[in-house]
C-alpha cells in the first residue's frame, strides 16, 4: 500500500530527501506522494522513512492504493531493473 501525506502536513520538507524512490514532491499546498513510485521503502529500509521522520504524523498508509508485499517488490524491481537487492529483501512486512 502506498503512503500518502495528509492535510496535517506542515511543509517542513523532512520527508522529501528521505524517500529512496523520489516519490515525494511539493504539491499545490502540501507535499504529496506519487503512489506509482512509492514502495513503502521496501528494498531500502525496514520502515517507511517518510512516516519515521514526519514530525506531525502526516504520512500514513493510503487505503486507496493497497498493495501486497509481492506487488511492492515487483514495483521496486521495475523501478530499478539493473539493481541487485539483498535476499531476503528489506521489508517492514518481515518482523
Amino acid at each position: 500500500m502506498a503512503y500518502k501525506i495528509t492535510s496535517d502536513c506542515n511543509n517542513c520538507g523532512a520527508c522529501e530527501p528521505e524517500c529512496p524512490n523520489n516519490a515525494i514532491a511539493m504539491g499545490s499546498d502540501i507535499f504529496e506522494i506519487n503512489p506509482t513510485l512509492c514502495t513503502e521503502c521496501i528494498g531500502f529500509h525496514g520502515k517507511p522513512q517518510c512516516a519515521v521522520v514526519c514530525p506531525v504524523d502526516a504520512c500514513l498508509t493510503d487505503p486507496s492504493h493497497t498493495e501486497a508485499e509481492s506487488a511492492l517488490v515487483a514495483k521496486l524491481k521495475g523501478l530499478y531493473p539493473n539493481k541487485t537487492f539483498a535476499d531476503p529483501i528489506v521489508s517492514h512486512f518481515k518482523k
